[in-house]
């Protein structure tokens, strides 16, 4: 049985797709060129290298990323994804059959999870819908904590941020000090922390390694 906070979420974007269909408002970002803007901040994770990578793209909805990674003719990196929800796994794996597609909740089944070189979670901690700040901030810690251990490389990931005119109760803003602390103490002091692509949010890298 899925976590009962995942569920909230899940549900969510479900409908959002129920609603929008496969278009960016699908997983509930509000314009296209924004969402594009997040595939390429999180593809920057992937440092070069001499040979081809593995890339999870956890909690991969319609698998947009790996649309924009076709339209870019980005090579080099094996595409996989995750979602808990069945319904965008079906999606998916419509849409692109050879790829490789898992549908879990790694809360529940950690060790369906295997390993890559890259994980990017893009958008799977933007919303807290009706949860509380503590509540997110838990959950986010306890995935985090299945996910960074089966990344040989190195992870992304974005949130709010509080660097912002207004908050949106429904969203998870998170002070980084508090990230950092937390990336510090339990996953690695090799992170950086990037608020330079004009959205109201931040991405983070966190590496198993340094440069």
């Amino acid at each position: 049985m899925k976590d009962d906070l995942h569920n909230t979420i899940i549900r969510h974007y479900e409908s959002c797709l129920e609603r929008h269909g496969d278009t960016h408002r699908g997983v509930d970002w509000p314009n296209a060129e924004d969402a594009a803007t997040r595939y390429r901040v999180m593809l920057d994770l992937v440092r070069p290298g001499p040979a081809p990578a593995t890339l999870l793209d956890f909690g991969c909805g319609a698998s947009h990323l790996y649309q924009y990674m076709l339209d870019r003719g980005i090579d080099g990196l094996s595409y996989a994804g995750l979602d808990a929800s069945q319904a965008f796994c079906d999606l998916s794996r419509r849409k692109y059959p050879d790829n490789e597609y898992l549908c879990v909740d790694v809360l529940a089944e950690p060790d369906r999870l295997g390993e890559y070189d890259y994980i990017v979670m893009n958008g799977v901690f933007t919303e807290k819908r009706e949860l509380g700040y503590d509540e997110m901030f838990d959950y986010f810690s306890r995935v985090l904590r299945v996910v960074f251990p089966k990344a040989r490389k190195g992870i992304a990931f974005n949130v709010m941020s509080k660097e912002v005119d207004w908050e949106r109760d429904d969203l998870f803003h998170v002070p980084v000090t508090q990230l950092t602390h937390f990336l510090s103490r339990e996953l690695s002091r090799h992170y950086v922390v990037r608020h330079d692509y004009g959205l109201y949010e931040y991405t983070t890298y966190v590496y198993r390694e340094h440069n």
